[in-house]
């Protein structure tokens, strides 16, 4: 028998009040308490709860608090990842994201999203993946939809809406996001 869990990974409509889903979403709420809280100075204690709170990454990320997500294990960082001030994943699916990768201030990764039809939205959700290349900067207040990939070296506008893949070297912006310029 399929999890909820396994059916949430995979795309698939599940139940997201499953009770091991829950506990999972209550533990990372802890650690991004843990993380948002704790003392700013106590370096190898942040470290801990990134390492804990991210699938693989937390080793080399830096993280400006406060930061929320939905699971946390899901979120998948290469080297050198950088995250402002206000960011927000919800990692119902996984996210990865490259080495190198600058997350500007209040910026959103949802990979969460909802059947149209209203009573099976009532008691079901899936998702899609969200992946993002190496050396990409997202600029501050930007969205990023689920289901979106983002190529290597592209730059997100600030606040924009990206609902669609961006190829690599390219910039975008706006909302929906559009190519405003290529090879950046």
């Amino acid at each position: 028998m399929t999890s909820e869990r396994d059916k949430m990974l995979a795309g698939e409509l599940y139940d997201p009040n499953d009770s091991q889903l829950a506990e999972e979403r209550m533990i990372a709420r802890e650690r991004c308490y843990a993380l948002n809280h704790g003392p700013p100075r106590e370096q190898a204690l942040r470290r801990g709860i990134l390492t804990e709170l991210f699938g693989s990454g937390g080793d080399t990320v830096w993280l400006e608090p406060p930061f929320r997500c939905d699971y946390g294990i899901n979120i998948h960082l290469g080297e050198k990842v950088y995250f402002n001030f206000d960011c927000v994943i919800l990692d119902v699916c996984e996210v990865r994201i490259g080495n190198n990768v600058f997350i500007a201030p209040g910026v959103h990764i949802y990979t969460a999203t909802h059947p149209l039809n209203a009573e099976q939205r009532r008691t079901q959700e899936f998702g899609k993946p969200v992946t993002i290349g190496n050396d990409v900067w997202i600029g501050g207040k930007a969205v990023i939809c689920p289901g979106v990939t983002i190529g290597d070296r592209s730059v997100i506008g600030a606040g924009s809406i990206v609902t669609k893949d961006v190829p690599p070297d390219v910039m975008v912006a706006g909302n929906p996001a559009k190519v405003i310029r290529g090879h950046v």
